[in-house]
């Protein structure tokens, strides 16, 4: 008899690791423009191609070409890069508040800014995001004030939401905020029944849900496509592909899927991936999913293919897992320095005034952290009062926590 052969199991491996020199030259990227913009009312089965291309649109002459081109005008491209550039002002400011001890933890968005700040512009008032840990630029792109969002990375005696929340995870409900939740994947399916409950009670508006490519390999992920499917419920699933979970790269949650779009196909969902680097072109497959919600048409999953060029968090060192060239080196380049040259192209932009305007938003941000920590920081200062545990729990405070406040003398 012959010996039966033994089994093994297969791990992926990223392709590069520190040491080795990353070279991302057989990674497919279509031409900008060159990726067909179908009808908003397409059925999902027509379009299963776009699951596997990625949408462009500025091209490396900084030019906007293509069917999903001139969706915006000069100054809300202006407004963009200006979200952007603050976005990342704000990262390096909090970064270096981590730094110095002022709070215990922080995650930024470098590489990853157009993502957020481009989709927040493609929905209206009373749309609601489900967020990741990873999109601030929704708040940032609708002016939110820095001073509330560093309050809460403090966690001072200004925090919005009384010290009870990580540092980063806001809340804003008349922003479309919703809480963030530290458990990953939850967002997804709460999402799904947000936009399921607009629809019960005939309201117009639509939901957002976000992922990341490592919490994809979550249960919830697939939870909410099949609810979302079924009842074709007024909702986005946002899946942002940034190649890194905290330490996996993204080949370990995506299987033999091929991309992470094509998973929705699966379930009859309309798929697209799009160059999360390129403002331009994330607002234009936004904007179309948005009105496919509106239209009742149901889902539509978007995959976001871009890099996360720092850490996974203030926790988290990169060059223990990835080479250090391996962010210089990914094709789809830096989201601010593309909308920057396409503004240059456009002569309503120059060199000049992005140094001014870089040196402005410094400011500004300097000024809101100043203000901040006049509230408090982490070991200093103000902090919530001891009395807010008890408050905001039940509509009207139960009699025994009455007592326990009561005992505690707050």
């Amino acid at each position: 008899m012959s010996e039966k052969k033994r089994l093994h199991l297969h791990v992926p491996e990223p392709e590069f690791r520190p040491g080795d020199t990353p070279d991302f030259s057989n990674v497919t990227i279509p031409k900008a423009g060159s990726v067909r913009r179908p009808d908003v009312d397409v059925s999902p089965e027509d379009i299963r191609d776009l699951a596997y291309s990625i949408i462009r649109v500025l091209n490396r002459d900084g030019n906007a070409v293509g069917p999903w081109a001139d969706l915006l005008s000069d100054d809300e491209l202006v407004r963009g890069l200006r979200h952007m550039m603050t976005l990342r002002a704000f990262d390096a400011r909090m970064m270096m508040a981590q730094r110095q001890g002022k709070t215990s933890f922080y995650m930024q968005h470098l590489g990853e800014e157009a993502v957020s700040t481009a989709f927040q512009c493609a929905l209206d008032k009373g749309d609601m995001n489900f967020p990741t840990y990873r999109q601030a630029g929704l708040l940032l792109a609708q002016d939110y004030p820095m001073v509330k969002m560093m309050n809460q990375i403090y966690s001072n005696e200004e925090d919005p939401l009384k010290g009870r929340q990580l540092p980063i995870m806001y809340s804003e409900k008349e922003y479309g905020f919703f809480s963030i939740s530290g458990n990953l994947g939850t967002q997804y399916i709460q999402a799904v029944g947000w936009a399921m409950a607009s629809a019960i009670k005939n309201d117009t508006k639509i939901a957002a849900g976000w992922i990341g490519d490592g919490s994809t390999a979550e249960s919830d992920f697939h939870a909410a496509l099949v609810f979302a499917s079924t009842y074709k419920a007024p909702v986005i699933l946002n899946v942002v592909n940034n190649q890194w979970a905290i330490s996996t790269f993204q080949g370990i949650a995506k299987g033999g899927s091929g991309t992470f779009a094509a998973r929705g196909h699966g379930f009859g969902i309309p798929a697209l991936r799009v160059d999360g680097n390129d403002y331009l072109a994330v607002y234009a497959v936004a904007k179309w999913a948005a009105e496919r919600a509106r239209l009742n048409l149901g889902p539509t999953m978007i995959e976001y293919v871009t890099y996360r060029a720092g850490g996974h968090s203030t926790s988290d060192d990169p060059a223990a897992y990835r080479p250090k060239e391996e962010s210089d080196a990914w094709p789809l380049g830096d989201p601010i320095e593309r909308l920057k040259l396409h503004l240059i192209s456009k002569g309503i932009w120059s060199e000049e005034r992005h140094l001014q305007t870089q040196a402005e938003i410094k400011d500004t941000v300097l000024a809101a952290q100043k203000e901040a920590e006049s509230h408090g920081t982490l070991h200093s200062g103000g902090s919530p009062s001891t009395r807010d545990m008890f408050e905001d729990v039940y509509k009207e405070m139960p009699p025994h926590l009455r007592r326990q406040r009561q005992e505690a003398g707050i």
